[in-house]
């Protein structure tokens, strides 16, 4: 396997402690953080090489789906996967964040056992 390099997206200092430790359990995944929808762009801006985006849906200011939208604008992040966390998981509310161009949607609380597992699963099936 080849390193994996992941920008994690979450408003909750709390959360992205416990999902960079339990990504970085698989020693071939490098986490960034970023607390806002600004600040990951802002990292994908200044040139970060960068394999997939786990975005959180519910953020202050901008939201998942905002972040979603101007990363697909921004020259050289139109094609990198993105993978939306959220406690909101209503069928038609995953089906939602699908359409708009996300790879799948990991449902909080997640297990930190099985996250990477869960965002290697997510990349394979959709042939990354």
């Amino acid at each position: 396997m080849s390193l994996l390099r992941l920008l994690h997206v979450d408003d909750e200092a709390d959360i992205r402690e416990i999902a960079a430790f339990s990504l970085e359990l698989d020693p071939e995944i490098a986490v960034t953080s970023a607390a806002s929808g600004d600040a990951a762009l802002e990292v994908l801006r200044a040139g970060a090489a960068i394999d997939v985006v786990l975005l959180d849906v519910m953020m202050p200011g901008m939201d998942g789906p905002e972040t979603l939208r101007r990363l697909r604008e921004t020259a050289g992040c139109e094609a990198i996967p993105v993978i939306f966390m959220t406690a909101r998981a209503q069928e038609g509310e995953l089906d939602r964040y699908r359409a708009l161009g996300a790879l799948d949607v990991i449902i909080k609380p997640f297990d930190p056992m099985t996250l990477a597992q869960q965002v290697r699963a997510v990349l394979a099936g959709a042939g990354q």
